[in-house]
């Protein structure tokens, strides 16, 4: 039984800004890109949160719910400098990080003997300490896996932490909504619902292959969570597992035949941002695309070498489940592994 933290920052970016300009407290404030050039937001504080504004969302629909939204631009330099300030801190209670991002990291304290051990003290010091240090407010969760501590640092958000125990593993996972499962987005959890599944406990009543059936890959992955299991470990020396490119229209793509030029440059792209990683073996290649009423939907097929012929294909197949003006398109790939397999398997996968 492992010993698992998740810190998770508190609207990061817009914390800092806050922080640096104490004129912002109080006021909805976030950090995003102009909303006359098609920006998004990268995240905005809690007070512009009442409004429901929230991350990811188009600067321009986020001013709509809010008009007294203060939008800053993006300073990365600052908030790369300051994550590693803070990842520092938690380096001096265990090697075992796994960042996921500026703002987020898992730390596996199993073996730490700092605060006789107890994650629940690490977990709490490590938050003291980036107040104390950083005057920025960090959640935490506590629990036996990655999966349990993710759900659990959402608990108590803002500046507040959650104890999942392993006697507790039972109780709490029955009555976990599926919409707080990581990766169950907007569209799944309506699918979910559809089907009568609120809870984990209605998920428990459909086997692996029904799962499978119905979420594809991510079937798997559900048959466990929903039981509370998650036998992943925090990779301190994480690897890439895909690389992709993007690119948000100007103006809407009125239909996919409009698409063709775009594909071959975004094709160009990706070939040149693979190239660093030649030793890597492609198990399958994607196209994200997001329609003007920002509904998103990928395509996947396996692929051990990179055709772009096979990109028009996914573009086909996600643009026909709605048939709606494009706002953006995405191509990538997913890596094995391990580094190079040979496999001539280019089968179409379920589509997700």
């Amino acid at each position: 039984m492992r010993k698992i933290i998740h810190i998770d920052m508190d609207c990061f970016y817009a914390g800092i800004e806050m922080r640096d300009n104490p004129d912002l407290k109080g006021k909805p404030v976030a950090v995003g890109g102009p909303a006359d050039k098609r920006g998004v937001l990268c995240t905005c504080n809690y007070e512009a949160r009442k409004y429901g504004a929230r991350s990811a969302m188009p600067t321009a629909h986020a001013l709509r719910l809010c008009p007294d939204l203060i939008l800053l631009p993006v300073n990365m330099a600052k908030y790369k400098a300051i994550s590693t300030q803070i990842r520092d801190i938690f380096y001096a209670y265990t090697p075992n990080i796994e960042p996921l991002s500026l703002d987020e990291a898992y730390l596996d304290v199993t073996d730490c003997e700092h605060l006789q051990g107890s994650a629940t003290r690490i977990a709490q010091a490590i938050r003291a300490q980036i107040f104390q240090q950083y005057r920025l407010t960090a959640s935490a969760g506590v629990a036996p896996n990655k999966f349990l501590a993710k759900v659990a640092s959402d608990w108590n958000k803002p500046n507040g932490q959650y104890v999942i125990t392993p006697k507790q593993i039972n109780d709490f996972i029955l009555h976990l909504p599926v919409a707080k499962i990581p990766g169950v987005g907007k569209v799944t959890a309506q699918k979910m619902h559809s089907m009568n599944i609120q809870t984990c406990s209605d998920l428990q009543t459909y086997s692996v292959e029904q799962l499978a059936e119905h979420f594809g890959l991510f079937g798997q992955k559900l048959f466990n969570y929903c039981r509370g299991i998650d036998t992943r470990a925090v990779e301190s020396q994480r690897t890439r597992k895909s690389v992709s490119v993007e690119e948000t229209f100007p103006s809407d793509l009125p239909h996919l035949t409009n698409c063709t030029h775009i594909l071959s440059t975004l094709f160009e792209q990706l070939t040149q941002r693979l190239k660093p990683y030649q030793e890597r073996s492609i198990k399958n290649q994607f196209v994200k695309i997001k329609f003007n009423n920002f509904t998103q939907t990928t395509a996947e097929t396996i692929a051990n070498d990179l055709t772009i012929d096979l990109f028009h294909q996914l573009c086909q197949t996600a643009y026909l489940r709605y048939q709606l003006p494009i706002r953006l398109i995405g191509l990538g790939v997913h890596f094995h592994d391990n580094l190079k397999k040979q496999t001539n398997n280019k089968q179409l996968l379920l589509n997700i």
